[in-house]
C-alpha cells in the first residue's frame, strides 16, 4: 500500500512536471494573447510604416510578369498568360544575375526611408530562391547563378537593421503533388520549406503568404502556426495563409479560422481604408501596368514618380496602416536606375519630414481627398494634399491647440472655435506634394 501510495505521488509529479514542461515551451499563439501583448508584438511594424517589396525570380529574364505570365495556372485564376509552360518553366536555366548585391538593395531600402523589407522566396511558379533541400531541381541551386539569395538578403538585411520578411506563395503551379489527393503529401512540403526559410537564416520578422486553392481539410493550419511561433517568437503574419481564391467546400474550426486571420489586412494596388481597430498593409507596385501586373521586372510598364509614391505613403499612414512598396529587379539583379532615383528622393523627404510619418498613429480626422492627418503625443500632424481656396475646415479637436508650425515652410493661421479648425495657408510653388502642419495640444492627441 506504501509502494503503491509512493509510485502514484512520483507519477503524478512527473505529470505536472511534464504537464510546466510544456506549458514553458510550447508557442504563444495570437489567440491566445492579451490585447496588450499583442500591441507590444506588433508596435515595431506599426511604428515603421514603410517596407520594401521584391519580386524577383527567372522571369525577369524575358520581362514578363512572375508566374502570371506562364501560361497554365492549375486551380486557380487566368490572366496574363503569354509564355508557354515549357519555356517558363526552363527560364531558371538562363537566370545568371551576376551584378547582384544584396548590400547594395539593403543599403537602398535605408535611404529610401523603409524599416523592413519583404522578399518573394517562392512565388505561385513554385520557383525556390534559396537551397531548399526539398525541391533543389528547382530553386536557385539549379542555376548558372547557385548562390542561395535567401541568405544574402538576410545576411545583408540584419546587418544594417531591417527588420527582414518572407513571402511565401503556398500555391504552387508546377509542384506534382499540389492539391492531388488529399493533398497530405504537398502540405508536408510547403510547411516543410517553411521550416527551411524561418530556421536557416536567423531572426525573420514578418511571414507573407500570398493566397490557397482548396479546402480547408487540405491542410494542417493549426501545426503550421504551432511551428511559426515555436522557431520564431513575435513573428507577425499576415491574413492570407488561408485566404481561399475560391470558396472551399468546407468550414474551419472557430479556433483555426481565428488564427490564421492573421495580424494585418493585405489591400493590394490600392491604398487601405482609414480602419484604426485592426492593422492593414498595402502593398502596392513601384511599376504601374495596364493590366495590373507590375510587381516583377517589367520594362514595358511605367515607373511612378517620387511625388506620386510619397502620397500614396501619406494616405497609408493617416489611415493608419502601412505601405509595403514594391521593386521588380533586372535579370542582371540591379534595380532600375529609374527606380533607384525615386526611391532616393522618397528617402529625401522622409529626412525632413519623417517625424511625421514614423511612429504615428492615423487620424484623428479621417483622411479623404484633402489628405489626412496623423498624431503621436501631444502632435497632430496635417498632410494637405488637395486644397481649394488655399484653406481647409475642419471638426474643432476636444483639445486647446497650444502652438502651430508648418513643416515644409508656407505661411499658415489657425483659428480654434468650439465648432471648428480653420487653416488657412499660402501654398509653395517649391512644394507640390504635401503640406505639413503641426498642432501641438494641450493634451495628449489620442485622447481625440
Amino acid at each position: 500500500m506504501i509502494l503503491m501510495t509512493r509510485n502514484m505521488i512520483f507519477t503524478i509529479l512527473l505529470l505536472c512536471i511534464q504537464i510546466i514542461s510544456y506549458a514553458d515551451t510550447a508557442p504563444l499563439l495570437p489567440t491566445d494573447e492579451t490585447p496588450e501583448q499583442r500591441e507590444a508584438r506588433l508596435q515595431w511594424w506599426r511604428e515603421a510604416r514603410f517596407g520594401m517589396f521584391i519580386h524577383w525570380g527567372p522571369a525577369s529574364v524575358n520581362g514578363t510578369e512572375i508566374s502570371w505570365s506562364r501560361i497554365g495556372h492549375p486551380h486557380d485564376i487566368p490572366g496574363m498568360e503569354t509564355v508557354p509552360p515549357e519555356i517558363y518553366d526552363n527560364l531558371y536555366k538562363k537566370f545568371n544575375p551576376t551584378q547582384f548585391n544584396a548590400d547594395e538593395w539593403m543599403q537602398l531600402a535605408k535611404d529610401a526611408g523603409m524599416k523592413y523589407v519583404v522578399f518573394i522566396t517562392k512565388h505561385h511558379d513554385g520557383f525556390s530562391m534559396w537551397h531548399t533541400k526539398l525541391r533543389p531541381d528547382y530553386s536557385i541551386a539549379a542555376t548558372p547563378f547557385h548562390r542561395d539569395i535567401c541568405k544574402e538578403i538576410a545576411d545583408a538585411a540584419h546587418k544594417y537593421g531591417l527588420k527582414l520578411g518572407w513571402y511565401y506563395s503556398t500555391r504552387d503551379w508546377t509542384h506534382p503533388d499540389y492539391l492531388v489527393g488529399d493533398n497530405k503529401k504537398y502540405d508536408e512540403f510547403y510547411r516543410g520549406q517553411i521550416q527551411e526559410l524561418i530556421t536557416n537564416y536567423g531572426r525573420v520578422d514578418i511571414l507573407w503568404f500570398d493566397h490557397t486553392a482548396g479546402n480547408w481539410c487540405d491542410y494542417d493550419f493549426k501545426s503550421l502556426f504551432d511551428m511559426l511561433y515555436r522557431l520564431q517568437p513575435g513573428i507577425i503574419v499576415n491574413n492570407r495563409a488561408a485566404r481561399f481564391i475560391r470558396k472551399p467546400e468546407d468550414k474551419p474550426t472557430p479556433e483555426i479560422e481565428a488564427l490564421t486571420r492573421g495580424d494585418f489586412d493585405t489591400p493590394e494596388q490600392e491604398i487601405g481604408k482609414y480602419q484604426k481597430d485592426r492593422p492593414w498593409e498595402s502593398c502596392i507596385t513601384l511599376t504601374e501596368c495596364s493590366n495590373g501586373g507590375g510587381w516583377s521586372y517589367r520594362p514595358d510598364c511605367r515607373t511612378r514618380s517620387a511625388k506620386e509614391c510619397i502620397q500614396i505613403l501619406v494616405n497609408c499612414v493617416c489611415g493608419d496602416g502601412n505601405l509595403l512598396l514594391n521593386v521588380g529587379p533586372m535579370p542582371t539583379g540591379e534595380i532600375a536606375p529609374e527606380q533607384v532615383a525615386v526611391l532616393k528622393e522618397i528617402g529625401a523627404w522622409l529626412e525632413k519630414y519623417g517625424e511625421s510619418i514614423y511612429g504615428t498613429r492615423g487620424g484623428p480626422f479621417i483622411n479623404g481627398k484633402w489628405g489626412g492627418s496623423t498624431y503621436k503625443e501631444n502632435y497632430i500632424y496635417l498632410h494637405i494634399l488637395e486644397h481649394k481656396n488655399n484653406s481647409l475646415t475642419l471638426p474643432s479637436p476636444k483639445s486647446n491647440i497650444v502652438n502651430v508650425t508648418s513643416l515644409t515652410g508656407e505661411p499658415v493661421q489657425v483659428q480654434q472655435t468650439q465648432q471648428n479648425l480653420q487653416i488657412d495657408f499660402k501654398p509653395s510653388p517649391n512644394n507640390p506634394i504635401d503640406i505639413i502642419i503641426k498642432l501641438q495640444l494641450d493634451k495628449p492627441a489620442q485622447e481625440e
